[in-house]
């Protein structure tokens, strides 16, 4: 069926007017035309659309069901236009995100309410996953970006862009009672020695593994890890329980669970970041759009060239 825009056109406007001659006045056409277009898209269809008289036109049952379809695929046609300017600005679409679970405690709220007020139309599929997965995905071109902590290893540096978003240090999760310190008041690793740590396996988080550790021997403290986990909602979640304590970014503490207390530390605090990649050769227009506005809602770092 070569069905054709203009042929709806015309039978809308027929339609709602009721009289050839007004209809094609309407559409700045003379009325054999319009006639013959009507009669086109009748034969088309395989039914009469329309009843004529001399008196009058009415719609036939078959052209009052065929009215509201031709306004909706009119409509339709009007806004694919629109669609496509906005698709091209970055302005509509969809957007596939990855974010380790600390960001979920620190840039990814606030970043994405100012997203959604700023492009409305683009939809955004969000994923929790650690980095490694993450860098694996984002190789595998399954997902657009993911907010991870970084470095990157050698080879995935050749295909992904980096920016740095957020810096912060690392502090003590610990079970109630247990600080060795009242109040709010900074703890040593020295005192914190008898208690198991609770810490992310270091083929997950490489760098955050590695920090803890330092940050332990920088203190002369050698550490009993108790468990592993590779989420920060199980290894609060542990602590809670009482199975040992746990060295978390310092927004982890907006992650607030029962029997949990949360100390600066007295030793030097190693930081840790967090930051986007993303495939240097797949920047969609949605993608350029979220990294603009996120360049200018934080103190995000150029990309690694």
């Amino acid at each position: 069926m070569n069905l054709e825009l203009r042929q709806l056109r015309y039978f809308v406007a027929v339609a709602e007017e009721l009289h050839f001659g007004k209809a094609a006045l309407r559409l700045h056409m003379t009325q054999p035309p319009l006639s013959q277009t009507i009669q086109g898209l009748e034969e088309l269809l395989g039914a009469p659309l329309f009843a004529r008289s001399r008196r009058a036109v009415e719609l036939t049952p078959a052209g009052q069901a065929l009215l509201p379809e031709a306004r909706r695929i009119l409509a339709a046609s009007a806004a694919l236009s629109a669609l496509v300017r906005r698709a091209a600005g970055g302005e509509a679409g969809r957007l596939s995100l990855a974010f380790v679970s600390s960001a979920d405690y620190s840039v990814l709220p606030p970043f994405l309410r100012s997203y959604r007020a700023a492009f409305p139309q683009v939809r955004i599929a969000l994923q929790e996953a650690t980095s490694d997965v993450q860098i694996d995905e984002l190789l595998r071109g399954r997902i657009d970006a993911g907010l991870l902590i970084p470095p990157l290893p050698d080879k995935a540096r050749l295909e992904l862009d980096y920016l740095k978003v957020l810096t912060e240090p690392l502090i003590a999760a610990l079970p109630a009672g247990l600080a060795g310190a009242a109040g709010d008041a900074p703890v040593s690793l020295a005192a914190l020695a008898p208690l198991p740590l609770i810490i992310f396996p270091r083929p997950i988080a490489p760098a955050l593994h590695d920090a803890i550790l330092a940050c332990f021997r920088a203190a002369g403290v050698t550490p009993e890890i108790g468990q592993e986990a590779i989420q920060m909602q199980t290894i609060v979640s542990l602590v809670s329980a009482g199975m040992g304590m746990a060295l978390v970014p310092q927004s982890v503490s907006n992650l607030m669970r029962p029997g949990v207390e949360y100390r600066a530390l007295r030793d030097p605090a190693p930081q840790v970041e967090t930051g986007l990649a993303w495939r240097r050769d797949t920047v969609s227009p949605v993608l350029q759009g979220f990294l603009d506005l996120l360049r200018k809602n934080t103190d995000a770092d150029p990309p690694d060239a």
